[in-house]
């Protein structure tokens, strides 16, 4: 899959705001919400929002390791994380935000979203034969939300990915169908509020903008060009 530096650009602007309502993120971002194993509450953070209970260990490690100005205050709790409770914190919330105004924590997050998250989605669309950008964005957006393409919703609908003769188009429609479906349906009312992600994709689709060339798009009321 070939994506110009502008369609990534583009990409990550979108997906930057359905995570922190900004195009350009928002690195310093803090938001607890009961979306952790089990339904307990967990710290989500920075400019695309990773979780306590995911990434955010290898995040803050990354930018320990970079010697950032709020290094030596986040170090100690590299080790809790992901096994004792951050959530209520006080101290480790308010270096997590001031955090987000070191150039060296914003450069981190950046190497550490295209690493863990964008890069990723961008093989799974080549690996499987998708071309078109607005698929990238729509296979990027689950990487961010869900972590990956979530098998069980690819098994709700009969298209097979393109590398296995099925039409690009086709699959990314029906996918954006029932991932719309299924959040919209979800037992958790915060998920059910997400569904302005798959509404900005089904618009997309309607508008037939495949090589996301039709702008601006609407991401949650944000107009992203």
């Amino acid at each position: 899959m070939d994506i110009t530096t502008d369609q990534k650009r583009l990409i990550q602007s979108i997906v930057n705001v359905f995570e922190t309502g900004r195009t350009g993120g928002d690195y310093g971002a803090v938001t607890r919400y009961a979306d952790g194993p089990g339904g307990i509450r967990q710290v989500t953070y920075g400019r695309s929002q990773t979780t306590e209970y995911g990434k955010l260990r290898a995040l803050l490690t990354a930018y320990v390791g970079a010697a950032g100005q709020y290094a030596a205050g986040l170090q100690p709790y590299i080790a809790r994380i992901g096994s004792q409770p951050l959530v209520d914190d006080a101290d480790f919330l308010r270096l997590l935000r001031d955090a987000g105004n070191d150039p060296v924590m914003r450069q981190t997050q950046d190497r550490f979203f295209d690493t863990h998250y964008y890069n990723p989605a961008i093989r799974w669309c080549s690996e499987d034969g998708f071309l078109d950008p607005l698929s990238a964005l729509v296979v990027y957006d689950s990487f961010i939300h869900s972590g990956s393409v979530l098998k069980f919703l690819r098994n709700r609908f009969p298209e097979h990915v393109p590398a296995k003769g099925g039409r690009e188009r086709v699959w990314v429609s029906e996918y954006v169908d029932t991932r719309h479906h299924w959040l919209a349906t979800h037992s958790n009312p915060l998920l059910q509020k997400t569904i302005y992600r798959t509404r900005c994709f089904l618009a997309e689709i309607e508008r037939n903008n495949w090589d996301l060339s039709v702008r601006p798009i609407d991401a949650n009321g944000i107009q992203v060009s």
